[in-house]
């Protein structure tokens, strides 16, 4: 129970990564408050989990109250904030030269502006007393895959931010960390594997990229994250975590 009475917002926390490291930090004896789009979904992990040690803020992290009010209900029903992480994100994939500019603005409002919210929001209330962030960046932040340059672009932004944010914050003895994962069989992911024509070749295809040879559990990433968060990692701060299965060591 590495987080026993720790209180914890975790963004996008209704599905893949987020659910997993939801589950992993109440596991870990944390309390949570989830932020997320989707109202029913919230409800129903709520229901399922329990409300004496998880809440929900329903909106999407681009707007521009919603890091307030997920650091206030944090604040009102588990105590002071320790953890943050920054979950939330949307992929995108489009040609480059005729990705327009709306889309552009709309892939860096969720992937770099929302989560700096966050952060900002979180640092303040963290000031002092310290506490742990974990930016959720990806595998395009440092490597590039076909027709992802906009999307690995938001996430770069967000690692550079990881580290900026670590040296600034450390007087506060706030660590701000980063972890990278790879292709990570999520419902998303497998939305966008049963649409191509030969859904089961297409997935054997992508996990023979990977060197271990399969797509990443969601649970393996919520794992990095919480170590990230624990005391464990009281000497790292400013380091981005690759859970790639060897994708970028290549």
């Amino acid at each position: 129970m590495r987080l026993e009475g720790r209180c914890a917002i975790v963004t996008g926390a209704t599905q893949g990564i987020g659910l997993a490291t939801t589950q992993r930090l109440l596991d870990e004896g944390a309390r949570v408050v989830m932020v997320a789009r989707n109202r029913e979904r919230c409800e129903g992990v709520v229901a399922e989990l329990g409300e004496e040690r998880v809440a929900f803020v329903a909106a999407s992290i681009d707007d521009a109250g919603t890091a307030a009010a997920a650091v206030t209900l944090a604040q009102e029903r588990f105590g002071p904030l320790d953890i943050l992480v920054n979950n939330a994100g949307m992929d995108y994939t489009s040609d480059l030269l005729t990705t327009p500019m709306a889309d552009v603005e709309l892939v860096f409002a969720v992937n770099f502006f929302g989560a700096l919210r966050m952060l900002q929001a979180a640092a303040l209330a963290m000031a002092g007393r310290g506490g742990s962030i974990v930016n959720v960046t990806s595998q395009q932040a440092n490597v590039y895959v076909d027709s992802l340059a906009v999307y690995g672009a938001s996430k770069a932004a967000l690692q550079t931010l990881t580290r900026g944010a670590a040296v600034e914050l450390a007087p506060q003895r706030i660590r701000v960390n980063a972890v990278a994962p790879g292709l990570t069989d999520t419902p998303m992911i497998t939305t966008w594997v049963d649409d191509q024509a030969d859904p089961v070749a297409f997935r054997a295809a992508e996990a023979a990229r990977i060197p271990i040879g399969r797509l990443i559990d969601p649970g393996e990433v919520a794992a990095a994250i919480a170590y990230l968060a624990s005391d464990e990692a009281a000497s790292v701060t400013g380091a981005s975590l690759a859970v790639d299965g060897g994708y970028t060591a290549r």
